[in-house]
């Protein structure tokens, strides 16, 4: 497969007027939380091979590099108009609120450089104390979000045109039924843990049913991570239809992902796994592959307790999700 003229299949965002995401894009998140010179270089490595779809976020702190190599590559000639790209960034829980959402979305486009973002998402479901940017965040700091206020400020973003469409991250089924609920703007995408040791199989339902498509952050699992595990990865059913597919385990995570109609945030800022990566358009699963994967126990790998400090752990990602914070 020629990587230097891969072209990325995409997806239509029901709400968004028929607006097109590619399948498979990259993401600028590290631990620790930083921009670099190695984030802008990584993101131009990716834009030569063939990405187009990036994903940032206020905490990730890579707004700034990710602007700065969209504006190179633009310099460069490796894209003819920003228009080629397509551009996420998020809103982090302490401007999740209804009077913060449009200075925050503003502040993203001032650091990425940019007139629009194509999609724009609330990060967690969840607020905290307004002008703190804490990661783990304290538990004291944590308010319960005004869900009406929040996305009717989302769905006033879109009306300006500053974000082309809105949508969520980390919301369960019952979390997305409060917004539909009232929505004037329905979600166009929900970005939550998808890999083959947590398959989201009810709210991959619930999405499909609702026109709001799924993309997958940590599809490899959560090394390198905060709360990092390797067990995606070491996971023996993978390993043996990597071995008997010749390829690695990584990329019969991504085409399974792939398979099941999710797109997927991959994340690697070395040039030789990101050619990896994309070599899963390609080749398929078989049947009796993709149903040993189906049967693979599952756990999850980001939990919530660490999103939270120490100051407050609370005990389950359920808690942040759907309780009463």
């Amino acid at each position: 497969m020629d990587n230097e003229s891969v072209r990325i299949p995409e997806v239509v965002l029901v709400s968004s007027d028929g607006r097109k995401m590619p399948v498979l894009g990259m993401g600028t998140s590290a631990s620790p939380l930083e921009g670099s010179d190695e984030t802008k270089t990584a993101i131009l490595q990716a834009i030569e091979i063939g990405h187009r779809h990036f994903d940032t976020a206020t905490l990730y702190l890579t707004e700034e590099p990710l602007g700065e190599a969209i504006s190179e590559a633009l310099s460069r000639g490796l894209i003819k108009s920003r228009d080629e790209l397509f551009v996420t960034s998020k809103l982090w829980c302490s401007d999740a609120h209804g009077d913060l959402v449009l200075p925050a979305l503003k502040k993203s486009l001032r650091n990425l450089q940019l007139e629009y973002l194509d999609l724009y998402l609330i990060h967690w479901p969840v607020s905290s104390r307004s002008g703190t940017y804490e990661f783990p965040i304290n538990k004291g700091d944590l308010l319960p979000m005004d869900f009406k206020s929040v996305w009717e400020a989302m769905q006033e973003c879109q009306d300006l045109g500053l974000t082309k469409s809105i949508g969520v991250s980390n919301f369960s089924c019952k979390k997305l039924s409060n917004i539909l609920a009232f929505a004037k703007i329905p979600p166009a995408v929900n970005q939550v843990e998808i890999n083959p040791l947590w398959q989201q199989k009810k709210l991959r339902e619930f999405c499909e049913a609702n026109g709001i498509v799924l993309t997958a952050y940590a599809p490899l699992g959560t090394r390198g991570t905060i709360w990092g595990s390797n067990r995606v990865m070491e996971n023996e059913v993978l390993r043996e239809i990597a071995t008997a597919k010749g390829k690695s385990v990584a990329q019969v995570c991504l085409r399974w992902a792939f398979e099941q109609g999710v797109c997927v945030v991959l994340k690697s800022f070395n040039k030789g796994r990101m050619k990896e990566n994309l070599e899963i358009l390609n080749w398929t699963l078989s049947e009796e592959e993709s149903r040993m994967i189906g049967e693979i126990p599952q756990s999850r790998g980001c939990r919530g307790e660490d999103y939270i400090s120490e100051k407050g752990p609370i005990k389950t990602i359920e808690e942040l999700w759907d309780g009463e914070i």
